[in-house]
């Protein structure tokens, strides 16, 4: 069972003890304090919440919610909702602030509290900090019998979101529903079930819905991986369908599944979607250091430029607003299209695919077919006392001094070749993230074993403290 407090907000395991795992006194400690610190911050003490449909959901929103107003604050109660969808709404309501509950892609028994600002995009580091000072320094002020917060629910605002999606103009709806196209939706039973046959039937795409009640009880492992969608991709088959597409439970991670039931990969959805944007709008690009180099090349064939960010997706929204960025995101399936807001959003991800796809004319496996080829190996080290990673990646920088090498997030080497390995420590376990990509598996893997005996003789010449 675990319990995971940090500067984007609070994750873990449902029940056992408070202090090891998501319990109800962690989840009303966690809320209290971004309460009192929205208050602190803000004129505006009003907070919108949502939440995916894990089976827990139910009873967390109402600690979060209650947790709020006893601090003071009013607030407007999404239910069932998207990430996206509460991230944008924070703005629309004129909010102080948001807290979204879902753990993503992680299994039924995860749930999360999310924070967002007033802008609708995840807190800051420091924010982050600020709140969980408040936690360990019992500094949370609870309001008077007088002063106690509002509640109202609402509802409509995945309509909006779609809405506001379906009138931007690089979606052409007109051109989508021209093709009828046929899909397969896997939500995996969350809130997608809600949000994506909505959008696709407003395009005009007929839609065939699988593992569609939103009621928590996964089908599958809820990440969108290829080898926990064979039912998908045997859906896809079976009915001729166009194409298939799946989310994680909150719905801004995107993969697709080609017409053949095969992966469009879900590196590439955020590849697809910038050509896109860039054949009609030029400008720069972002993602971070551990997705493909795949959107590199389709930004400088585009004659724009790309950059590149640290892992996290207030990173990347950062690097985005730095440099002015049209469209960035997470090799992951997380698409960041400013014209709507900054924050991942499958939805919008799906209408530009789309809006690709019927301008490109062809089949989804025929414009896979039109980007490079990269593999990403996925490897870790496990972290022992005696390892120290800093002095580790200094000396691993020394070793390929003559390479390319970026430290803004760990280390990343980027051989004459193209190739690429990322080192970086991960903020929830005692290991090393190894990730490499070549233009084939083996070489990926290759490069992983290299860079592993590197470290092992590193590791014997040197005392790392």
């Amino acid at each position: 069972m675990t319990l995971i407090k940090s500067i984007s907000g609070i994750r873990g395991t449902i029940g056992g003890t408070a202090g090891d795992n998501l319990t109800p006194q962690d989840i009303v400690e966690c809320s209290a304090a971004f309460g009192h610190w929205v208050k602190l911050k803000t004129s505006n003490p009003k907070i919108v919440v949502g939440r995916d449909a894990r089976i827990s959901g139910e009873v967390v929103s109402h600690l979060v919610v209650n947790a709020l107003r006893g601090v003071g604050i009013d607030v407007i109660d999404l239910g069932l909702s998207t990430t996206p969808t509460v991230e944008m709404a924070v703005p629309m309501e004129g909010a102080g602030a948001g807290i979204i509950i879902t753990a993503s892609h992680n299994p039924k028994q995860w749930n999360a509290l999310k924070f967002v600002n007033f802008n609708g995009e995840f807190i800051s580091k420091q924010d982050g900090k600020e709140v969980l000072d408040l936690i360990s320094e019992n500094a949370i002020e609870y309001a008077s019998v007088d002063n106690l917060g509002s509640y109202e629910k609402k509802g409509g605002y995945i309509q909006k979101h779609i809405d506001k999606i379906l009138e931007l103009p690089l979606v052409n709806v007109e051109a989508i529903r021209e093709k009828n196209y046929k899909i397969v939706v896997d939500p995996v039973n969350s809130t997608g079930a809600l949000a994506i046959p909505p959008l696709l039937e407003q395009l005009g795409c007929e839609v065939i819905l699988i593992n569609g009640e939103p009621n928590g009880q996964f089908a599958h492992n809820p990440e969108p991986l290829a080898e926990h969608l064979r039912e998908l991709s045997s859906a896809i088959e079976s009915n001729n369908a166009d194409l298939g597409i799946s989310v994680d439970p909150d719905v801004d991670r995107l993969a697709l599944v080609c017409e053949d039931g095969e992966m469009f990969g879900e590196e590439y959805t955020l590849v697809a979607v910038a050509d896109y944007i860039l054949q009609h709008k030029k400008g720069t690009t972002v993602s971070n250091l551990s997705s493909t180099r795949a959107l590199k090349d389709v930004t400088e064939k585009a004659g724009c430029e790309y950059h590149p960010a640290a892992v996290g997706e207030v990173n990347v929204v950062a690097k985005m607003k730095e440099v002015r960025a049209v469209i960035g995101g997470e090799g992951n399936g997380g698409v960041i299209y400013p014209d709507l807001h900054f924050g991942r959003d499958a939805l919008v991800g799906i209408a530009l695919i789309l809006s690709r796809l019927a301008d490109f004319g062809k089949s989804l496996s025929f414009l896979r077919s039109t980007y490079p080829s990269y593999h990403i190996a996925k490897n870790k080290i496990q972290l022992t006392p005696e390892i120290n990673p800093e002095v580790l990646f200094e000396e691993l920088q020394r070793k390929y001094a003559q390479q390319d090498i970026n430290t803004i997030d760990g280390l990343k080497i980027t051989l004459d070749t193209g190739d690429w390995i990322h080192l970086r420590r991960s903020n929830t376990e005692p290991i090393i993230r190894v990730y490499t990509e070549s233009s084939s598996e083996v070489i990926s893997q290759n490069l992983a074993n290299k860079i592993q005996a590197d470290i092992n003789d590193i590791l014997k010449t040197i005392n790392v403290e």
